[in-house]
């Protein structure tokens, strides 16, 4: 990955989080990294925990930001929400959902796509 690909993404996941901050949830966590992957977003919307998947993509090549979370990416958040709330007992007993924030460079001004509850856990 590259300097300017990891700039772009954490540029990306600003956009998302000032975008869901507008919009009430609050933050628990940030690229939270466990040996199982990353979660990108964690967090909390009422007192539902989120965890949030943020996708840009550059360009469609290979399909669009939200067609990349496919069911083995899927898989691999769901081992890493577990394990996070195994370490972060506190939230263990909330519900929770996982959300997809996508973004294409397609548009000028592009507005990030919100998924809730974009597939289940």
């Amino acid at each position: 990955m590259t300097d300017d690909t990891r700039s772009r993404g954490r540029a990306a996941e600003a956009f998302a989080l000032a975008h869901l901050s507008r919009h009430g949830l609050r933050l628990l966590a940030q690229n939270w990294s466990c040996r199982l992957g990353e979660l990108d977003l964690v967090m909390l919307d009422g007192d539902t925990v989120v965890f949030v998947e943020v996708r840009y993509r550059s360009h469609q090549a290979w399909g669009g930001a939200l067609e990349s979370v496919n069911a083995r990416k899927q898989q691999k958040l769901i081992r890493a929400a577990q394990l996070f709330l195994q370490k972060e007992r506190r939230w263990a007993e909330h519900p929770c959902r996982f959300d997809v924030v996508a973004l294409d460079s397609s548009s000028p001004r592009p507005e990030p796509s919100w998924i809730r509850n974009a597939f289940d856990g």
